[in-house]
């Protein structure tokens, strides 16, 4: 189930995709066959060769004027492309200038979650593709406690000052695919604890502060009964 709050971020959240800012932090691979790459700068980035194929890696910060300067082509623009377009740009400038049919691989590496409460792994998590669900968030993070509230997950995106909360139910079997369930980077997910769990934990706390009342008055009334003998 999603609450009436999230009702209005939907369009949002189905139109939702990451366009590149500047600062952001990019990973770049060439998954071409080795047989026809043209090793532009081979002391540079992780080489590794599995079967006939290479692998370069290389992380590219994107710079204040929209750019990411890439070996062999210079300063490239790709602030506001998605992941995809700027894949496909860079793919495309590599095969006019030094590749023959490159296989550009880009993640955008600094997009980040949290997910706090009742999970097995708190923390922050990497988005590592375009569309992260709710659920796959939750199996990467190692599940719900056994205390959790499945009804009762809150999504917070936004500002401080105006942020936007929309509450899934994982009860709700359209819970799963709703777009509002898909994650954005900077998004906060707080699992909430159950009615039963928090029940026991309030009779836990109110037992810690209770006992040392009652060790006072138990001795107490063992040194009136020794002193009225």
């Amino acid at each position: 189930m999603v609450s009436a709050d999230s009702a209005a971020l939907k369009p949002e959240v189905a139109a939702y995709q990451y366009h590149i800012k500047s600062q952001d932090v990019l990973e770049i691979r060439n998954l071409q066959n080795s047989k026809n790459i043209v090793d532009l700068t081979p002391a540079q980035g992780a080489v590794s060769s599995q079967g006939g194929a290479t692998t370069q890696s290389e992380t590219y910060q994107v710079e204040e004027d929209g750019t990411v300067a890439l070996t062999g082509l210079g300063h490239v623009a790709v602030v506001g492309l998605t992941r995809y377009e700027a894949q496909k740009k860079i793919e495309e400038l590599y095969q006019k200038t030094f590749l023959k049919q490159p296989i550009i691989a880009l993640k955008i590496v600094n997009l980040k979650v949290t997910i706090l409460g009742e999970i097995k792994s708190q923390g922050n998590f990497q988005l590592t593709k375009d569309k992260t669900t709710l659920i796959e968030l939750i199996g990467e993070a190692g599940g719900l406690t056994e205390k959790a509230d499945e009804k009762n997950i809150k999504i917070i995106r936004g500002s401080e000052k105006s942020p936007h909360v929309t509450m899934i139910d994982l009860n709700d079997m359209g819970a799963i695919n709703d777009p509002a369930a898909l994650l954005q980077s900077g998004d906060i997910i707080y699992i909430a604890q159950n009615k039963r769990a928090t029940r026991t934990d309030n009779f836990q706390n109110f037992s810690t502060l209770i006992q040392p009342a009652l060790i006072l008055f138990n001795t107490a009334l063992i040194i009136f009964t020794l002193v009225r003998k």
